[in-house]
């Protein structure tokens, strides 16, 4: 499919947006992983408002389901959801409140919109699978998206799910890796090197492609791609920067779950300013 620069600009709007939501979730004081939920932003946006077949019921079964695997990300979804009316606005201030729908890990019972329950890293990519096979046997047409982090590969259930899928050629299965280079204390590499992961997808038997993930132009060219491809899952390994569009945060294991102070969160909200201007 062909895009316009009109589509792309539009969806960097809408990342810019969905990057206003985040911190709105996290104001002065309040703890929040603004790191990988920011890194993933850009592509969240293009899964939501280009890519998958999404609906206004969110249950609605010709959906595409997307699993957060590494699910300390999710306030990066919750920011999608508001833009699609699964929730309100309002809700992203009761976030991690016992009175609110929006927990700091997905909550499929109280949160319209998420398809599991995750956050124990390294399982989603198995429950993701697991969905594919389901829709593949009734006969579906609805595909699944896990994102998974680059601290979360060292999960050895995740190259469990790697081979299964391969092995029954689940074409409609798709893994996104948030490839950020920096994990809850360090930067992976210094935690765990996990590089050529490119390579790796590929000997398991997947159809890998490596890309910008700020990039619009190459996210939506790589979905179609998967799309396209048939008779095996496909990995996306997207390079990206923790903490992406906050200057002061970015690249920095601190900003992975910690709190902004006022100064910080005056600095994010005129990061969120700069970006709308120049989408």
């Amino acid at each position: 499919m062909s895009y316009t620069e009109k589509d792309i600009r539009d969806l960097k709007r809408i990342a810019a947006t969905l990057r206003g939501n985040l911190i709105e979730m996290i104001p002065p004081g309040k703890v929040g992983h603004l790191g990988g939920s920011s890194s993933i932003m850009d592509i969240t946006a293009a899964l939501y408002f280009k890519h998958m077949k999404v609906f206004d019921d969110p249950k609605n079964p010709l959906r595409d389901r997307c699993v957060f695997s590494k699910g300390h990300a999710v306030l990066a979804q919750y920011a999608a959801f508001v833009e699609l009316g699964y929730v309100s606005h309002e809700d992203l201030h009761r976030v991690k409140t016992l009175d609110g729908t929006l927990q700091g890990h997905p909550d499929m019972d109280h949160t319209p919109g998420i398809e599991a329950v995750t956050g124990s890293l390294g399982q989603g990519l198995s429950v993701a699978l697991g969905m594919a096979l389901g829709l593949r046997l009734d006969g579906s047409a609805s595909r699944v998206f896990a994102i998974l982090g680059d601290g979360e590969l060292a999960e050895g259930q995740i190259w469990e799910a790697a081979m299964a899928a391969a092995a029954y050629n689940v074409d409609n299965l798709v893994a996104i890796i948030d490839q950020n280079g920096v994990q809850a204390t360090d930067a992976v590499e210094k935690v765990l090197p996990n590089p050529r992961q490119a390579e790796k997808w590929t000997a398991f038997g997947w159809n890998a492609i490596e890309i910008d993930g700020h990039d619009m132009a190459q996210i939506l060219e790589a979905l179609d791609a998967a799309k396209a491809c048939r008779g095996r899952p496909t990995a996306i390994i997207a390079n990206t920067v923790k903490g992406k569009g906050f200057t002061f945060a970015e690249g920095k294991a601190a900003y992975h779950n910690a709190a902004m102070n006022a100064e910080e969160y005056a600095q994010a909200q005129a990061c969120v300013e700069k970006m709308k201007e120049e989408a």
